[in-house]
């Protein structure tokens, strides 16, 4: 049972402010940009709507860049660092998922320069600005890079839901203040006795 006695939050319990909203953000961004391409795959071809999309994804493609590296310096240079939240095999177990998480995006960040690129098309943020092209169209060099850039994907989702099933399992099962950790806002619920 969840008590609803709100104490303020203990700072040396959760992530300061800039963590936990780059955290967020990239979530929400993963899901966007996933959601998109989803979407757009299942329109047919030269619809406005497909185009839209396709347009709405290369921008929150340049967008998560952004937040991506400024998420990496923060962490590197200000954020907050926290003990472990588990020791043994489950530990080890979340340090991977985060090491493969930042990879993956790494990785799929870099496929989706490489195939836009590859396309010869420039990325267009939002209609502000462009990123001109650096290569000569090459279809089979863009086919491979957007297989690879769709699986990727993938296994991004997967692995991010994975981590988000074991942050409620962390809430709702064991009790243990995990998800709070990430959580915004100046409050947290405290499990009942």
């Amino acid at each position: 049972m969840v008590s609803t006695n709100l104490p303020a939050r203990n700072s040396a319990s959760s992530y300061d402010g800039v963590t936990i909203f780059f955290h967020w953000l990239t979530a929400v961004l993963v899901v966007a940009l996933f959601g998109s391409s989803y979407w757009w795959n299942a329109l047919p071809g030269g619809t406005p709507m497909r185009k839209w999309l396709q347009a709405f994804h290369v921008s929150l493609g340049i967008l998560i860049v952004v937040v991506f590296l400024a998420r990496v310096l923060w962490r590197a240079i200000k954020g907050r660092k926290l003990p472990a939240a588990n020791k043994g095999h489950a530990h080890l177990a979340t340090r991977t998922v985060h090491v493969l998480l930042y990879a993956l995006l790494t990785v799929q960040i870099v496929l989706g320069f490489l195939l836009r690129w590859a396309q010869a098309e420039e990325f267009e943020f939002f209609g502000l600005f462009a990123v001109p092209s650096l290569f000569a169209q090459d279809k089979p060099l863009a086919k491979i890079y957007e297989a690879l850039h769709n699986y990727t994907g993938w296994a991004i989702v997967i692995l991010a839901g994975g981590h988000a099933i074991a942050a409620l399992v962390h809430h709702y099962v064991l009790r243990d203040g995990v998800l709070r950790r990430m959580l915004p806002g100046g409050t947290e619920v405290t499990a009942a006795e």
